[in-house]
């Protein structure tokens, strides 16, 4: 089973109605334990970084992800589900994150509109499991404000042009995670879903 992680800022019901779908056994879980029992996390997410953080730790499932990811059990992040991973945000002031994987989070500063929101696509720099049948310069939905910087190039998976060239997913070991929203990007997102559901089963 995969856990959908509930912390009241996820767009959950699109997450699952996805996977189930794809014929995805995925259920919106809120509790520690259920996390430790399910076979993978997929942890989605909208707005402010500050917030999200603050909503997993009154919920005390912070240690649990960070323990769950590290013991090798696959994690999808979302948006936020992304960002969170990495050491600071610089939103609202520097903000503290899960610091699995180091960089920070910044801000667009172009001349283009903030927040970037709609279409665009993902040109693949290594190609992650997820990926499988997906074309390279597929088309994804944005929403966001912010965009990660890993200090670690390698673990960079894909990359989108707005304004400037910013990393919009990566993958390291166990861990897949997409700044785009799959669950809102039609027929192709749904097949990341699928995806991410056989790199569970073989994990």
């Amino acid at each position: 089973m995969i856990a959908i992680i509930d912390y009241g800022m996820g767009n959950l019901r699109s997450v699952e109605k996805g996977f189930l779908k794809a014929g995805i056994d995925a259920r919106v879980v809120t509790m520690p334990r259920e996390i430790n029992n399910a076979d993978a996390i997929v942890l989605p997410g909208v707005g402010a970084f500050r917030d999200c953080i603050a909503n997993l730790g009154k919920m005390n499932l912070i240690e649990t992800i960070i323990n769950s990811i590290k013991k090798g059990k696959p994690y999808l992040g979302i948006c936020l589900g992304l960002q969170i991973l990495f050491s600071e945000s610089e939103e609202f002031g520097i903000q503290k994150g899960m610091n699995l994987l180091k960089g920070k989070v910044v801000r667009f500063r172009s001349s283009l509109k903030v927040p970037h929101m709609g279409w665009n696509t993902v040109k693949l720099v290594k190609k992650p499991p997820v990926f499988n049948g997906i074309d390279d310069n597929s088309y994804f939905y944005f929403v966001h404000s912010f965009y990660v910087k890993p200090d670690d190039e390698e673990i960079v998976s894909g990359t989108t042009d707005y304004g400037i060239n910013f990393t919009s997913m990566v993958w390291k070991d166990n861990i897949i995670a997409t700044q785009f929203h799959p669950e809102k990007s039609q027929q192709t997102g749904l097949k990341i879903l699928k995806n991410f559901g056989e790199f569970v089963k073989k994990a």
